[in-house]
């Protein structure tokens, strides 16, 4: 029986990771309530040494070590860009530790004793689990650009997958019936199988939605084996992620304008994410930096779309040293954040905050997308599917009802591209080729420097 001084440290860590929940939902709290999540696990790894009779304690402790070390080094090493990837694989790991875990206690349960209800829930933490890790790992491949991002179909699709989950369940009936290693081993691999399957039809800017999906999935797995633990601890903290997950996919979704079966599954029926990748020979009006720094220089109302171009480019900062430029000539400056700009929810906000730039000047869509009206310049720099006007305007499109950010209709548009290549999503961006927007090609952090050379040219 668990201590009464380590349930009550348990209840400190469960604190702990709410109030982390509630601090993670703003910009300005994010940092904070990140490092109290971190204390409340720590807490909770701590406890466990000394409220357990623990044995195989070495390999235990060699484990961690070596955890730790591949944790900080991929803390140090991994770049803004590769965010996303890293959430993919902490997920995957997450749900296979699950399913691990559950095939353990399994073999530790007494032989034609086991209650019914436990097995029910190994053999759910057990495929759950497995979906969980072989769906992240082929969503990381995909955002790591190791293989296609662009959904891949094949003839008898929807045969094999409704297959895999016939064989799920009987698999997990079979455990239930007559508990083995055999029908937990199988139920991993058809697991891992069908989240193969789950995540091989998803491309385009869909991908991260699909991250915050098996995200909830890893919370659900975790949950439950909190249940098979007998540990109340994990058990809520599963739950947390779980509800916390399916919530921001919802709501991922909700900024895509698509249910969430049409993005797990429109590609089988033409390809809700397909899009493509052929560009057009119309013409396009571009300028240099000296003459995109007039145009700044003498707006009043200037507001910024940053995307995943600048994240690539690591401009954030030059972005940050422009800005001060044009606020000190009076400019009045907002940046404008869609709820998928990037790779993942936030990034933008993240890789901003790293810029130092004022929480107050972050705009969410719904707060900003009217005021482009009255906007002298829209700034777009390295986002593209968030302006397209063609989820507005051509049905059939990959994000064809997607809300965007309207930043054609301010007076004037400037756009940042390192070239005429389609978004993330794979289509052309119709924004570029109508007459109030102006190209200003090369990579970002370059062409920023440029312009803030030209400003201070002008500024003095």
């Amino acid at each position: 029986m668990t201590p009464a001084w380590a349930q009550l440290g348990y209840l400190v860590a469960a604190v702990c990771f709410i109030v982390a929940l509630k601090g993670l939902s703003s910009p300005k709290n994010a940092r904070r309530g990140n490092l109290i999540g971190a204390a409340g696990a720590v807490l909770a790894c701590v406890i466990v040494f000394f409220a357990t009779d623990i044995q195989h304690l070495l390999p235990i402790l060699a484990a961690i070590a070596a955890g730790t070390a591949i944790g900080v080094l991929g803390a140090y090493r991994v770049q803004m860009t590769q965010m996303p990837q890293l959430v993919a694989l902490f997920n995957g790991v997450g749900g296979g530790a699950a399913a691990i875990v559950a095939i353990i206690e399994l073999t530790e349960l007494p032989n034609g004793a086991a209650p019914v209800f436990e097995l029910i829930v190994t053999a759910f933490t057990i495929v759950v689990g497995s979906v969980s890790f072989a769906g992240s790992v082929v969503t990381f491949l995909k955002l790591q650009e190791l293989m296609t991002t662009r959904p891949v179909v094949f003839a008898g699709y929807p045969v094999l997958y409704a297959l895999g989950l016939l064989a799920a369940v009987a698999f997990s009936v079979g455990l239930v019936i007559a508990p083995s290693l055999i029908f937990a081993v199988l139920l991993a691999v058809v697991g891992a199988a069908l989240g193969v399957l789950l995540v091989l039809p998803v491309g385009g800017a869909d991908v991260p939605i699909v991250i915050s999906l098996l995200n909830a999935f890893t919370g659900l797995t975790v949950a439950a084996s909190g249940y098979l633990l007998e540990n109340i601890l994990l058990l809520i903290a599963g739950t947390l992620v779980g509800s916390a997950g399916t919530l921001l996919t919802r709501l991922m979704a909700n900024a895509m304008g698509r249910s969430l079966i049409n993005i797990l599954f429109g590609a089988l029926k033409g390809g809700s994410t397909l899009g493509a990748t052929t560009m057009s020979d119309r013409p396009v009006k571009s300028a240099g930096p000296a003459d995109v720094a007039i145009l700044l220089a003498y707006a009043q109302r200037v507001i910024i779309v940053p995307g995943y171009g600048l994240a690539v480019a690591q401009a954030q900062h030059t972005l940050r040293q422009l800005v001060d430029l044009l606020q000190e000539r009076g400019v009045r400056v907002d940046y404008a954040i869609h709820p998928v700009a990037g790779r993942m929810p936030g990034h933008m906000n993240v890789l901003l905050a790293e810029a130092q730039v004022p929480y107050e000047q972050l705009k969410e869509m719904d707060e900003i997308d009217p005021e482009f009206k009255q906007a002298d310049v829209a700034l777009v720099v390295g986002a593209n599917d968030v302006v397209n006007p063609a989820a507005e305007t051509t049905p059939g499109a990959p994000i064809y009802g997607m809300p965007i950010l309207h930043a054609n209709q301010a007076r004037q548009v400037v756009f940042l591209k390192r070239s005429m290549r389609p978004g993330f999503a794979g289509i052309e961006n119709e924004l570029l080729f109508e007459p109030t927007t102006t190209l200003l090609f090369g990579d970002a952090k370059d062409t920023m420097s440029k312009l803030l050379a030209e400003l201070k040219a002008l500024t003095v």
